[in-house]
C-alpha cells in the first residue's frame, strides 16, 4: 500500500465521519429508521478504512472482514429502502439478515466457492438497490434530482465488491485483475464516498429555499 492509499483511505474515513454526524443530527431532529441504517453503514465505512491503514490489504484475507464490510452496502441499501419504500422495509430487512447469516455459515463452515457466491448475491442485492432506488426517487419526484450521486456510489461499490469477490475465486472480473484492483481500490472507495456525499446533500431542496437540505421524512 503507497502513501497515497493511505492518504486516499484516510480522506474517505473524514467523509464518512461527516456523514455519520450528519445522519446522527437528522435522527435527533426527525428520528426515522433510515438515519440508523446510514449511520452504521459510515461507522463500518469509516472503521474498514482505519483497519485498511493499520493493517494494509492483507487484512482483506479475513472472514470478518469480509462480513463487516458486507454491511456497508447492506446496510445502505436498508437505509434507502426504508426511508422512500417503507412498506417493503421489513421484507428486505429480513432478505439482508437471512443473506449475513448464510455469508457468516458458508465463511467458517462451508466451501470457500460457496461463500464466495453468498457474497456476490449479498453485494448484488444491496448494490441493485442502491443504484435504483434514488434514480425511482428522484423520477417520482419525491427526492432531487441529485440524489442520483447516491446511484453513482453504488456503481462504484458494486464495481469494487464483485471484483473482490470474483478475485477470492480466483477468477478475474472483466479487466479487474488482482493487482490493478489493490492499485485502485483506496481511490475507488474515496470517489464513492465523495458520490454518496454529494448525492445526500442534494436529497432534498426546501420551495423556497436554494439550499439543498437532508431528506426529514
Amino acid at each position: 500500500m503507497t502513501l497515497l492509499d493511505q492518504i486516499a483511505l484516510l480522506l474517505t474515513g473524514l467523509v464518512a465521519l461527516y456523514l455519520v454526524v450528519r445522519f446522527f443530527n437528522d435522527y435527533r431532529q426527525h428520528q426515522g429508521t433510515h438515519n440508523v441504517f446510514y449511520m452504521i453503514s459510515f461507522l463500518v465505512l469509516l472503521v474498514a478504512g482505519l483497519l485498511l491503514i493499520a493493517f494494509t490489504y492483507d487484512i482483506l484475507g479475513s472472514p470478518w472482514v469480509v462480513i463487516v464490510s458486507a454491511l456497508i452496502p447492506i446496510c445502505l441499501s436498508l437505509g434507502l429502502v426504508y426511508e422512500f419504500y417503507p412498506n417493503y422495509g421489513k421484507l428486505y430487512l429480513v432478505v439482508a439478515i437471512i443473506g449475513l447469516i448464510a455469508m457468516g455459515v458458508t465463511r467458517f463452515t462451508g466451501p470457500p466457492t460457496l461463500a464466495t457466491i453468498f457474497l456476490i448475491i449479498v453485494h448484488s442485492i444491496a448494490g441493485i438497490l442502491i443504484i435504483l432506488t434514488p434514480i425511482l426517487a428522484a423520477r417520482q419526484g419525491l427526492t432531487s434530482g441529485g440524489f442520483i450521486g447516491v446511484s453513482i456510489g453504488g456503481i462504484l461499490i458494486g464495481l469494487g465488491g464483485v471484483a473482490l469477490a470474483f478475485l477470492k475465486l480466483g477468477k478475474q472480473f472483466l479487466f479487474f485483475s488482482q493487482e490493478f484492483v489493490f492499485t485502485i481500490l483506496a481511490p475507488l472507495l474515496l470517489l464513492m464516498v465523495l458520490c454518496f456525499a454529494w448525492g445526500f446533500m442534494k436529497k432534498v431542496k426546501v420551495p423556497g429555499s436554494s439550499t439543498p437540505q437532508m431528506r426529514t421524512a
